[in-house]
């Protein structure tokens, strides 16, 4: 089974946070900080759970929740 997830999150200090305690539960966590590249993360990769921000850089994080839910 993946323990994959990807964190989409701007602010390096919230996701440096949410990363640290899931990688603690024994997550292999990716952390991506904007819509762009937490995009292309998401389409390339294989997660079990994206954790993502609405107000991010780039994309917004509806935006990107928008084009994974068409894609996959």
């Amino acid at each position: 089974m993946s323990r994959k997830l990807l964190v989409i999150e701007d602010d390096h200090n919230i996701a440096d946070l949410v990363a640290l305690h899931l990688r603690d539960e024994g997550y292999d966590v990716e952390v991506q900080h904007n819509g762009n590249d937490g995009l292309t993360a998401a389409l390339t990769g294989q997660y079990e759970l994206i954790i993502l921000d609405l107000m991010l850089p780039g994309i917004d994080g509806l935006s990107v929740c928008r084009r994974l839910r068409n894609e996959k």
